[in-house]
């Protein structure tokens, strides 16, 4: 074999790796239910388990702890005895929203892959001194994408996918307190409503440095009690590096950066006001692939955010393993 041939099977792996472990897609605010996290473009099927968190802590002018005092990273034991209260502007409120999923994506063949994500969401809050959490079976997001274009050179390679998907109405939507008063729309486990979305991801390579940008557009439904969030756009950019060691490992640290709108909570087709999303985060993440296993991490905090009455966004954690076949 020639060094031109073998030249070339080396930019080819490395690519495949990139599309892996880079090719990510971040689908509307988190607080919608419909963060899509790392999903791994590589033709090959596979299964993963994903942990995320976002936080929103302290109000305009106030600190914004991405780990609020009081608060937990990993998901924590159900509480259901804080009265309802209001925002009075204490430092101390925080919305915490985590979410453990179980991850699976099939190729029908080499273009067309199907996806499924089954998460377990917990949720808490925290205001003037009052907190509550609760957990359960969150809404199962169905969706497919085709690879448009996949184009492989020995120093430039290029992909794109278009998607479309929807959320279905799946988790409890229920939750009250001890009181018997029914949580907020956005801590309960399901939004009760049935939502699409559509998406498109497009990565460029150039030697071993890539960017992959996403952007989605999701439409929301109501739930039965007429609550519903306003259509959500959202766009991710990761530039990143890709770093061979060995025949098997391979490293890639990315710099991340994520926009999310949405105009907040509806009732009865009226926006309320409440919980509009309008903020930039950026941050730094780390993916490590051996064989065929990818370990992916990344932490982003808030660079800006419009004026809001409610705690402000913090930033978020994810962390994921993924097993290919």
């Amino acid at each position: 074999m020639n060094l031109l041939k073998i030249h070339y099977l080396v930019n080819r792996k490395l690519l495949f790796i990139a599309l892996l472990l880079m090719g990510s897609q971040v689908f509307a605010c988190d607080i919608c239910g419909c963060f899509m996290g790392i999903t791994p473009y590589y033709n090959r099927n596979s299964i993963s388990l994903l942990y995320r968190y976002r936080s929103f802590s302290g109000y305009e002018g106030q600190n914004h702890a991405l780990f609020p005092s009081g608060g937990n990273f990993f998901i924590p034991a159900r509480s259901q005895n804080s009265p309802i209260t209001n925002h009075a502007g204490n430092p101390d409120d925080y919305e915490l929203y985590r979410s453990l999923e179980l991850r699976g994506k099939y190729f029908i063949n080499s273009k067309l892959e199907v996806n499924a994500i089954l998460p377990y969401v917990s949720n808490s809050e925290r205001y003037n001194g009052y907190t509550s959490s609760i957990s359960g079976l969150g809404d199962i997001n169905i969706y497919a994408g085709y690879h448009v274009l996949q184009k492989l050179e020995d120093n430039f390679k290029q992909q794109l996918i278009a998607g479309a998907g929807v959320k279905l109405a799946t988790g409890k939507n229920d939750f009250k307190n001890n009181e018997g008063i029914r949580y907020s729309s956005l801590m309960q486990a399901g939004t009760g409503s049935t939502d699409a979305f559509v998406y498109l991801n497009y990565l460029v390579g150039l030697g071993k440095f890539g960017a992959s940008l996403n952007t989605s557009y999701k439409v929301n439904g109501t739930n039965s009690r007429d609550e519903g969030i306003a259509n959500s756009t959202t766009s991710f950019l990761n530039i990143f590096y890709v770093q061979q060691i060995g025949k098997d490992l391979q490293i890639m640290p990315s710099a991340q950066f994520f926009y999310e709108y949405s105009g907040g909570e509806k009732y009865k087709a009226e926006k309320t006001g409440e919980h509009i999303m309008n903020n930039l985060m950026g941050g730094a993440g780390l993916d490590v692939f051996y064989k065929n296993v990818a370990l992916n991490a990344g932490i982003q905090k808030n660079i800006w955010e419009a004026k809001t009455d409610h705690p402000m966004s913090a930033g978020k954690v994810y962390v994921g393993l993924t097993y290919n076949f």
